[in-house]
């Protein structure tokens, strides 16, 4: 085993390693959201120097992002800014999004609990200082006792004094932020990706390296608008799915301002199949794929 190879796996399962990388990922998406398609980013020599961390450990985030489609790098120039993705909203902003709970017995086990400074990308989504007080958390989902994703959660801290580790290992969060922190989320805006895992995620997920999987982003916030979380999370590609029920034909008239855009198409659906103006209604719901041999 090479020095490198031995120092990664050692930082794998070193306390505080998975805050480690989550700061340096977050700096290294701070980078790309500073710049655009097809800028530079320094160099790996470069970056483990100003951030002061091994090879391995900022080579894995930057393998993560490269995986994600945010990062491209060529061989002998360097680290570029990948190309703009498409965005495609699943429901407009004027419809409601019902979302069944996912099959299976849930739970979770901490992976790591601190309080921390939010940093400069968490604290724009959470829209406070850089400097202000976060609790970070980290943990692994798990569905009928088997590995599911890897969740890292930052919160204001200022809104969950005294928040437990029992709350974030039993029991649905959202309610005991209302129940016992007087919380009451209203809204999220969540992103989903294709993405593939890093050594460290397979080895907690119990996969092998570079497995497909489906990063989430989300973004919660309160009855007043304010934020209360922000959320990414790794779900393994070959447990869990997501299914959408489209109803495609409309049962009125359409209304004239949730008309498409000419051009516009529905995610899976080929952009001529309907008529302008159909209106597209979604439900989508969490699916734990069986894994285990039929009789």
């Amino acid at each position: 085993m090479t020095s490198e190879a031995a120092e990664g796996d050692m930082e794998t399962d070193a306390p505080g390693t998975v805050l480690k990388r989550e700061r340096v990922r977050d700096f290294v998406l701070d980078l790309i959201e500073s710049r655009q398609p097809g800028d530079g980013i320094p160099s790996e020599r470069t970056l483990c120097a100003r951030l002061g961390v091994s090879r391995p450990t900022l080579r894995a985030a930057i393998d993560e992002l490269v995986a994600a489609g945010l990062l491209v790098r060529e061989h002998g120039r360097g680290m570029f800014v990948a190309p703009a993705k498409i965005t495609q909203e699943l429901v407009s902003e004027r419809a409601t999004l019902t979302v069944p709970q996912a099959t299976g017995t849930w739970s979770s086990r901490l992976l790591e609990f601190t309080t921390v400074a939010a940093g400069a990308r968490v604290g724009r989504r959470l829209r406070m200082s850089p400097a202000g007080r976060i609790v970070y958390v980290a943990r692994l989902r798990l569905v009928d006792g088997a590995p599911m994703a890897v969740e890292h959660l930052h919160l204001k801290a200022e809104l969950v004094p005294g928040l437990s580790a029992r709350e974030l290992e039993t029991g649905d969060l959202y309610a005991h932020l209302r129940e016992r922190h007087g919380v009451r989320v209203h809204e999220a805006t969540q992103t989903i990706e294709p993405t593939v895992v890093t050594r460290s995620e397979a080895r907690l997920l119990d996969v092998p390296e570079l497995s497909p999987a489906l990063l989430f982003e989300r973004l919660t916030t309160d009855a007043s608008g304010q934020p209360v979380e922000y959320v990414h999370s790794l779900y393994r590609g070959d447990r869990y799915r997501l299914v959408s029920r489209l109803s495609l034909g409309p049962a009125t008239a359409p209304d004239p301002a949730s008309v498409p855009a000419p051009g516009g198409h529905h995610p899976g659906i080929p952009p001529c199949d309907f008529a302008a103006g159909d209106p597209v209604a979604s439900c989508t719901s969490g699916d734990v794929q069986d894994t285990q041999e039929q009789p």
